[in-house]
């Protein structure tokens, strides 16, 4: 992959975990999301809100790192675990997958709004 990496030949999408001297280093059009472990949320003083059975769940911590990412910003805007997914079904113009698009309808028919995809957290 090191190899695709540099020589510029990786597909739209990919999943990479560096090891070793590649650490940290970015690239110029890549958006690193870096997520907490979806267990928790004790610490938390605002309630989940309602979905389905499963969910969304409690809030998770997460950082964007990018070139893309917007300096200085926090962005207060609902996402779930699969809003990374939904980032790249926007940037690709690729079809919602059926489970978030479920996922998204209840969380309206609960009386609340979809999930965000990442983008306010981005200038693309």
């Amino acid at each position: 992959m090191l190899s695709d990496i540099q020589a510029g030949t990786l597909p739209p999408v990919a999943w990479y975990k560096p090891t070793g001297n590649v650490n940290q280093h970015r690239w110029a059009h890549m958006v690193i999301v870096i997520t907490y472990d979806e267990y928790g949320g004790q610490w938390d003083h605002v309630a989940p809100p309602k979905g389905d059975l499963l969910g969304p769940g409690s809030r998770i911590p997460a950082i964007i790192v990018s070139p893309f990412a917007k300096a200085g910003t926090v962005d207060h805007t609902q996402y779930d675990s699969a809003s990374t997914i939904r980032l790249i079904e926007k940037r690709f113009g690729l079809a919602p997958l059926p489970g978030i698009t479920a996922r998204d309808q209840a969380l309206v028919a609960a009386g609340g709004v979809p999930m965000g995809d990442l983008t306010t957290a981005l200038n693309l």
